[in-house]
């Protein structure tokens, strides 16, 4: 089902299907404003404001995603189980993940490869916007994340021109 929801994190609203839901996550094949498949976000269900199931619009948005060819992907094999089973199993089907923490800052994310994850910490080696890996990793803690993207256009570019951080390629 085509549905369209807000969060108190950012102005506009969020389109999409709803693949799968887990206690405190579910995953969304995201649909971007211009009514293309833009991959996947895992979000909290704490922070659904105004769901509309389905979106007002619904049969309009389908319309134009058959006519353009564009098909609701695989669901993909992330366990939404508990933070931790999202960040692995999200870092194994996919290059690369993007995890926010927006109630520290909503303007900023962290884009790149789960190194390791313990009981309360992820420790993420992040690729920057000119698609260079870092040296160094990062560690945010888990209770912070409020989101985690992968499989997206902006991660996709990042990936194809700086590769894996071992790789290059």
């Amino acid at each position: 089902m085509f549905v369209k929801f807000y969060r108190p994190f950012e102005p506009g609203s969020f389109e999409g299907y709803v693949l799968d839901v887990g206690p405190q996550f579910f995953l969304l094949a995201v649909v971007n404003d211009e009514f293309w498949f833009n991959g996947f976000a895992c979000l909290r269900i704490a922070d659904v404001r105004r769901l509309q199931a389905p979106a007002k619009y619904a049969a309009f948005a389908e319309a134009v995603l058959n006519k353009r060819g564009e098909w609701l992907a695989e669901k993909p094999k992330i366990d939404l189980s508990n933070i931790s089973n999202l960040l692995r199993t999200a870092n194994d089907a996919f290059p690369l993940i993007t995890i926010h923490r927006e109630r520290i800052d909503a303007d900023v994310c962290h884009i790149g490869r789960v190194a390791t994850i313990n009981n309360s910490t992820v420790f993420l080696l992040e690729i920057g916007p000119d698609a260079v890996w870092d040296r160094e990793l990062c560690s945010y803690r888990l209770r912070e994340i409020t989101r985690v993207d992968f499989g997206g256009g902006y991660e996709e570019a990042l990936h194809l021109v700086g590769g894996l951080p071992d790789s290059g390629s």
